[in-house]
């Protein structure tokens, strides 16, 4: 099972991976810079290097490059849209060997999903000419404001409309799941086989693992503990055993400390052997 929790690399890629194999882990997500803003840490190719080591040794799965939340390929401001554009390109261009890179579609802020949907592909487009080879993924949102991809239909319109969509696969996360309205704590093969008809099965490449603070349907985008949410951890166990998932990276996004994360990841060891 490939599985790790979201760690800081604040002390450097080679702390991410000793903390990681401390907690049990063998993968982990990171934010490319602040979450929050556009501040960037210097590189450290040695370091770099030294965790690729790590990593082989003790095989590792790919980790993820998480984009900062304030990208928005999807904006009604030319301007917001290339700042989230040209922020990607220095992100790609310092990406881990061997990482994928996941983004949120972005909001449409009043103009409309199509026309959001629009300016999002323009800017992949862009992006993937550059970048062809660096595995991207497009994460499912809960649908909170005007968010685009909540539902898996405008997950297909955005990769179906790229010029090369094989460069994109999907990161689907469990609260936003069930959050935007998918029952995968009642019908998951169904909200599978549903996702399979419209975008493919084949195309989902990672899985953000969280409860859910909030009932079916609530688009609010609250993230609980593993099992202590309202999807439960017959759920969860349900979404790391499932035969199209299991083989998957899976990343935790649940609110807790590091000493949280190692419980949950044992919790989730356990259940996956059950």
């Amino acid at each position: 099972m490939i599985l790790g929790p979201h760690l800081s690399i604040s002390g450097g890629f080679l702390s991410l991976g000793k903390q990681g194999l401390d907690i049990g882990a063998n993968t982990a997500q990171y934010f490319s810079r602040n979450p929050r803003g556009s501040a960037l840490k210097k590189r450290d190719e040695e370091d770099e290097l030294a965790f690729l080591e790590l990593a082989q040794k003790n095989e590792f799965g790919p980790l993820l490059c998480h984009a900062p939340y304030t990208y928005n390929l999807a904006s009604a401001k030319p301007e917001v849209r290339s700042f989230a554009r040209e922020a990607m390109e220095i992100d790609l261009q310092r990406l881990l060997q061997g990482a994928m890179y996941n983004f949120h579609p972005g909001s449409h802020t009043g103009q409309g999903v199509e026309k959001g949907i629009e300016h999002i592909v323009r800017a992949l487009d862009e992006i993937i000419s550059i970048f062809p080879d660096v595995k991207m993924t497009l994460e499912t949102m809960a649908g909170k404001g005007s968010e685009i991809g909540s539902r898996f239909e405008e997950i297909a319109a955005i990769r179906q409309s790229l010029g090369n969509p094989e460069s994109l696969g999907v990161c689907i996360d469990t609260c936003h799941l069930w959050e935007a309205g998918y029952d995968i704590r009642e019908d998951l093969d169904g909200v599978l086989m549903n996702f399979d008809e419209i975008v493919g099965t084949q195309y989902i490449w990672a899985v953000h693992l969280n409860d859910s603070k909030n009932p079916l349907g609530a688009r609010k985008d609250r993230h609980e503990k593993i099992g202590q949410g309202s999807l439960g951890i017959d759920t969860v166990r349900a979404v790391i055993t499932h035969p199209l998932l299991k083989d998957l990276p899976f990343y935790l996004e649940t609110p807790n400390d590091i000493p949280g994360y190692a419980r949950e990841i044992a919790l989730l060891r356990s259940i996956a052997e059950v």
